[in-house]
């Protein structure tokens, strides 16, 4: 089974974060829609893990690699590694991240705020700055960060993550026209989930004392569409700002929400 002749043939990829939840799901379904993936990860047993995994579906089309995204020595050394590999870089997904404490501010610490901050929010600018002369050499480039709804609107108790998700928000606008500006056939867009079934629900979870189902039915009290999201959600989302389908979308939000700020 072959994903070649899908919406990204002949594109070449590189997730961060992208051994498990929505980094795993992108990956599978970029794959299935024809183009190369590099995952990067700070686990690289599960990159190789999901790796092999999609190999043994599609053949040949996906690289694993090891990557501390709050390092820039590990970004040089990551995109030189996965443009080579694939032979070149047409599209990144900046998708590693962390939630960080529930803390409120007057309780938070800066050694939380600053391990946030590098994750979420650095590791976004050094993706930017250094996989940028690839994607214009691919000639078609694009740019996804991940963002959130919580980027958008804020809740108590989440003080560093609205921060830097509200960053990465208009700092990809800033990417997007600097970009356009100059020139270059590189596109950048944000994408903005709401609750999405992945281990970054865990402290929800244990709040609601380890029970799953309760939890996921906690927060999905206030989305209109009365459910949390699934990876694929977000996953389809990014393969359509991947592809040139999006080729005149850049400088956007993409909110996938179930009808969240619609209200």
């Amino acid at each position: 089974m072959s994903g070649s002749g899908g919406r990204l043939a002949g594109k070449a990829v590189l997730i961060t974060g992208g051994a498990g939840g929505l980094g795993q799901a992108m990956a599978r379904m970029m794959v299935s829609q024809g183009a190369k993936v590099a995952i990067s990860d700070l686990d690289l047993d599960a990159a190789r893990a999901l790796a092999e995994a999609i190999n043994a579906d599609y053949p040949g089309t996906a690289l694993a690699y090891e990557h501390d995204v709050t390092r820039e020595d590990d970004w040089v050394r990551v995109v030189a590694a996965a443009a080579q590999d694939m032979g070149s870089l047409s599209v990144l997904v900046n998708n590693a991240g962390i939630g960080g404490q529930l803390v409120w501010a007057e309780k938070d610490t800066l050694e939380n705020w600053r391990q946030v901050q590098s994750i979420n929010l650095e590791s976004v600018m050094l993706g930017c700055k250094h996989a940028l002369p690839h994607l214009r050499a691919s000639g078609a480039g694009s740019i996804v960060n991940l963002s959130s709804i919580a980027g958008l609107a804020a809740s108590p108790g989440m003080g560093a993550y609205n921060a830097t998700k509200a960053a990465v928000w208009l700092y990809t606008k800033t990417v997007a026209l600097e970009c356009a500006k100059a020139g270059w056939n590189v596109r950048a867009n944000s994408v903005h989930p709401v609750f999405i079934k992945t281990p970054i629900l865990d402290p929800f979870v244990a709040m609601a004392g380890g029970d799953e189902d309760i939890a996921h039915q906690n927060l999905a009290r206030n989305i209109p569409m009365k459910r949390i999201g699934e990876p694929d959600d977000v996953a389809y989302c990014v393969v359509y700002l991947a592809s040139d389908e999006s080729k005149f979308v850049t400088g956007a939000e993409f909110k996938i929400d179930g009808g969240l700020t619609a209200q």
